[in-house]
């Protein structure tokens, strides 16, 4: 087996550990959103996991101990309940520590292998490698929940005047025939089989929308007008009555955005962080556009007609669904049951990723009226 994965694995079994580490009890097992776990469930949930697919599945030596089933597997243990039923944070780090040496130590050197084509291409680490990363993300999520949950004092932001910022251009993507997702055995299942899809001429901007855009939307009314909106859309604007961005607050002209760290004064600059599919839509419909399908930005992503890849998950206007010859590994469950036609897909990654994601077939996914995850748009036309 080859040491870079392992090497990466490593880095973010770290990671993990240094978030947990200095947190004091209550913010440990806190819930800080509905939608998230508490801090500590994660990196006990991470432990677990390699646990079970390296002594258990990879090697065959041990079943799952029944009590870290019952804490560490979603299915069996509700979000409200996870914080609560943890164990103290030190002995939680202390055992994620013995564990994830162990996990680095029996992987560099595997022996009687139960099923051995978990390692063909080195699948198994980056496996795991790639599912930490994702837990990461959503911890540093959970930390920004948690931050917007505490009064803002002594930031001020930027006085954030009209048309003062950068400008996107549009990149013309031309109609043919484009190869999606990947053959690499290293990546989900859901980016597999590589797929050909034919289409047709679009235009795509070169720049994700800024803070000082989405701005611009808000002053116009655009979250009073239902002209803007889909019908599905203008009904959760109703029921949820917000009028801005999940991470931005305001003082009369004053905005700021929340981070991992606290507040911050609000950059026009900056990327849009902190809207659900709903608002993109009613963005893009307000600025003459629409939002990409994810073929076409995966398509113009591998041209490199994109700009600003990274810096915040872009919402794409289709369901995530299965391409043609998709079969479910390593296990059935992973992502068949998101095939339901209620989550849509993003693309690209956010500031809060990890290299091991960060690639252009890459798909994340989530319900339309999700907004806490550090998503933006992308405008098509």
């Amino acid at each position: 087996m080859s040491s870079e994965p392992l090497a990466a694995l490593n880095r973010l079994q770290n990671a993990l550990l240094a978030l947990v580490e200095p947190l004091e009890e209550a913010l440990y097992r806190e819930q800080a959103h509905p939608q998230l776990s508490a801090l500590g469930w994660h990196l006990g949930h991470c432990a677990f996991v390699e646990r079970l697919w390296v002594r258990g599945e990879l090697l065959g030596l041990e079943e799952p101990q029944a009590d870290l089933q019952e804490l560490y597997l979603p299915e069996h243990s509700a979000k409200t309940t996870r914080g609560e039923r943890l164990p103290p944070a030190a002995k939680l780090c202390t055992w994620a520590n013995k564990s994830f040496a162990e996990t680095q130590e029996l992987l560099r050197t595997p022996s009687s292998l139960r099923r051995p084509e978990l390692l063909q291409a080195d699948f198994l680490p980056n496996f795991l490698l790639q599912h930490h990363a994702q837990h990461l993300e959503t911890m540093r999520l959970a930390l920004i929940q948690w931050r917007l949950r505490r009064p803002c004092t002594g930031t001020r932001s930027e006085r954030l005047g009209r048309k003062a910022w950068r400008r996107s251009e549009w990149r013309r993507l031309p109609a043919g025939r484009y190869r999606i997702g990947t053959d690499s055995r290293k990546v989900f299942d859901n980016e597999r089989p590589p797929r050909v899809a034919e289409l047709a001429a679009c235009r795509l901007a070169s720049r994700v929308v800024s803070n000082g855009d989405y701005l611009e939307f808000i002053r116009d009314g655009g979250y009073c007008s239902p002209r803007w909106w889909c019908r599905e859309g203008w009904r959760w604007r109703e029921r949820a009555q917000c009028t801005h961005p999940d991470n931005w607050r305001h003082h009369g002209d004053d905005w700021y955005s929340y981070g991992p760290h606290g507040a911050q004064p609000l950059s026009a600059n900056g990327p849009l962080a902190g809207v659900n599919l709903y608002e993109a839509r009613a963005y893009a419909t307000w600025a003459g556009a629409r939002l990409p399908h994810e073929y076409e930005w995966e398509a113009a992503a591998r041209l490199g007609l994109l700009d600003d890849i990274g810096l915040a998950w872009e919402w794409c206007d289709n369901r995530f669904h299965p391409y043609p010859g998709f079969r479910a590994y390593p296990y059935a469950r992973y992502s068949t049951p998101w095939f339901d036609g209620r989550h849509y897909v993003l693309r690209g990654s956010s500031v809060h990723s990890s290299g091991a994601i960060r690639r252009p077939s890459f798909r994340n996914f989530y319900t339309a009226e999700q907004r806490h995850i550090c998503a933006g748009i992308r405008l098509a036309k």
